[in-house]
């Protein structure tokens, strides 16, 4: 018995929602291996941090020999989820869902455990479903619980159009749960609604209810907006471990321990040490995100390039004097050297910038501006100095 109330105190950590105690302790008191649900749908190709909190939380199910169950929703992707969105989301077609679920697959395994892992596609049985079976599956839920769901009943209360396809999405998500019979259904906060619908479902076919666990959110190297491609915060599981390092060392001290306790393997006892120490600035936190940024990059991409990744930062921006954080400068991709320092709002006059550029006074990743009639072509992410106090980050709007 206390075998499982440790199982149980395992799977409740760092989560937020937990529905629900008792029924998840019966499910393990049964002492087989339970069926663990997460639905992914490939709108994107690429993952990022924010994606990795669910996943570190499967890696974990499946170290208690538990077994995970990828549904890939090359189906529900075509809906599109609008789970937390203000408009209609253009539907994708089946190539692109294709393409994107072969890259979601790959990275996944960085974290989740491939060989502990069943997928399957949802196509598998909503392509092969008549009207008539989808009537049927939608005559199991109410437009007024629909209207529940906050984005929903936000849209409609605005008169913001709402597709009847919508309303689909988290009918169709409930029933991937049916066909598998999950026991246990993860994914973020901003799927509650959706998980819960599958334990509706579940019960509707006169099956046990999945249990419903849901992970926060993290917000972005902005440290304000949670994290994601379209707000152009994200750390991709993908990047270069220079680039990971150093987005990691860019985000506010205040998500040092947020991350730290999300997305590392750090005891919760040094975890907290560490934020006493921060809370009482007996530590440097440039210092602390420096074990976290050591931490996540050797989890992607290996102690050994983690290791370069390392020496790079401190190389290029320890000995140069530039900040760990610098507010974000947004601009256009292309334009003149003198438009993108007045956007600093530094100056007041066109002749107080073209002095500071002749002077040498402006720089771009270290390299110095000198010709005020410059061009300049930006990607995002580089560095604009000013005199020798003023940093900015490029953003690229």
């Amino acid at each position: 018995m206390q075998n499982l109330q440790q199982q149980i105190e395992q799977i409740k950590r760092n989560s937020v929602d937990f529905v629900n105690e008792e029924e998840m302790f019966q499910k393990l008191k049964k002492n087989v291996p339970l069926k663990i649900k997460l639905g992914v749908d490939p709108s994107r190709p690429d993952l990022h941090l924010g994606h990795a909190v669910v996943l570190r939380k499967l890696r974990e199910f499946q170290d208690m020999g538990h077994k995970v169950i990828l549904i890939i929703g090359d189906f529900t992707a075509r809906i599109g989820d609008p789970s937390g969105k203000t408009k209609t989301r253009p539907m994708l077609t089946k190539e692109e869902v294709m393409i994107n679920a072969k890259s979601y697959t790959d990275q996944i395994f960085k974290v989740v455990d491939k060989e502990k892992t069943e997928i399957r596609y949802n196509g598998e049985w909503f392509d092969k479903m008549t009207f008539e079976d989808m009537l049927k599956l939608t005559s199991k839920y109410t437009v007024a619980r629909m209207l529940e769901r906050d984005d929903f009943r936000n849209r409609y209360n605005s008169n913001q159009p709402i597709s009847i396809s919508e309303f689909m999405y988290p009918i169709a998500q409930g029933y991937d749960s049916v066909v598998i019979e999950a026991d246990v259904e993860i994914g973020g906060t901003d799927q509650l609604f959706n998980l819960l619908v599958g334990r509706k479902y579940l019960e509707e076919y006169g099956k046990e209810p999945q249990i419903v666990l849901t992970m926060p959110l993290i917000e972005g190297t902005d440290g304000n907006l949670k994290m994601s491609k379209s707000y152009d915060n994200y750390i991709a599981f993908e990047d270069a471990p220079e680039n990971m390092y150093g987005k990691l060392m860019s985000i506010p001290d205040t998500l040092i321990i947020k991350y730290m306790k999300y997305l590392t393997d750090i005891s919760d006892d040094q975890i907290k040490e560490y934020e006493e120490q921060l809370k009482t600035d007996s530590i440097n936190p440039r210092d602390v995100k420096m074990i976290l940024a050591k931490e996540i990059t050797t989890y992607f991409c290996g102690n050994e390039a983690a290791e370069k990744a390392e020496a790079h930062f401190i190389k290029v921006f320890r000995e140069k004097d530039i900040p760990d954080e610098m507010p974000f400068l947004e601009t256009k991709s292309e334009i003149s050297i003198v438009d993108l320092v007045k956007e600093t709002k530094l100056f007041t006059s066109n002749g107080e910038i073209k002095r500071q550029i002749q002077q040498g006074g402006v720089k771009i990743n270290d390299e110095k501006i000198t010709d005020f009639k410059s061009n300049i072509n930006l990607k995002g992410g580089e560095i604009l100095r000013i005199g020798k106090k003023n940093f900015y980050k490029i953003k690229i709007s």
